[in-house]
């Protein structure tokens, strides 16, 4: 048992030490997240619709 609680203890003083991003930072990069996700899905979305259409060119 002894162990358990110095982990827990270990545990809550390394999360103090964490340095938490802002509400700011954290919206600016969902943002990014789902622009970049959004731009990468249409990009490979196009690219099949090539390749389908030249797929059903070439039989």
């Amino acid at each position: 048992m002894p162990k358990i609680v110095t982990y827990i203890k270990e545990v809550s003083q390394e999360i103090k030490k964490v340095t938490w991003p802002t509400y700011e930072q954290t919206r600016a990069k969902t943002i990014l997240v789902i622009v970049v996700s959004l731009t990468i899905g249409v990009f490979i979305g196009l690219l099949d619709l090539l390749f389908s259409r030249l797929m059903s060119i070439i039989l």
